[in-house]
């Protein structure tokens, strides 16, 4: 195996393992600061998650999109969205234009799936970006958080 396979292989167990840990794992900044910014196209846990290689709980899934219960829930109610296909859109700040559909797909599927786990009153989206952004997986994703009353300032 090549070393760049390595690398994206130890990546992918290092967060595969955060994912998965209890909470004497990293917290959520150590993970993002220490997740490395990948190409555009390289594996992430969550193409084991697409691919079924790793459960999820899935709530909704379409040809396009999936969304399915994060395992470390910062709320009642804490799902993920994210793209079947990546198309180079590691993170937001990574978007063309050429993924405008995608993107607006993301935004509506949090609305249907708010709606589905009944955040009648209220819900909030978060799309993280980048080390400072706490990113810590670098496929594009939507935080439906709700369940709960949201706090301002967030971060």
């Amino acid at each position: 195996m090549s070393a760049k396979n390595n690398n994206i292989r130890d990546r992918i167990s290092v967060l595969a393992s955060h994912l998965t840990s209890s909470s004497a794992m990293a917290s959520e900044k150590e993970a993002a600061l220490a997740a490395i910014p990948s190409d555009a196209d390289a594996p992430t846990i969550f193409d084991k998650i697409i691919n079924k290689e790793i459960p999820s709980t899935v709530v909704y899934e379409d040809d396009k999109v999936l969304a399915f219960r994060d395992i470390t829930p910062q709320a009642p109610t804490h799902i993920l969205i994210i793209p079947k296909v990546k198309d180079g859109l590691s993170g937001l700040s990574k978007a063309e234009e050429r993924h405008f559909d995608i993107l607006g797909r993301l935004l509506y599927t949090a609305k249907l799936v708010a709606k589905q786990e009944g955040l009648d009153d209220g819900f909030r989206i978060v799309i993280n970006d980048g080390p400072k952004g706490c990113q810590s997986v670098y496929h594009i994703h939507v935080h439906l958080l709700g369940g709960r009353q949201m706090n301002w300032p967030a971060g």
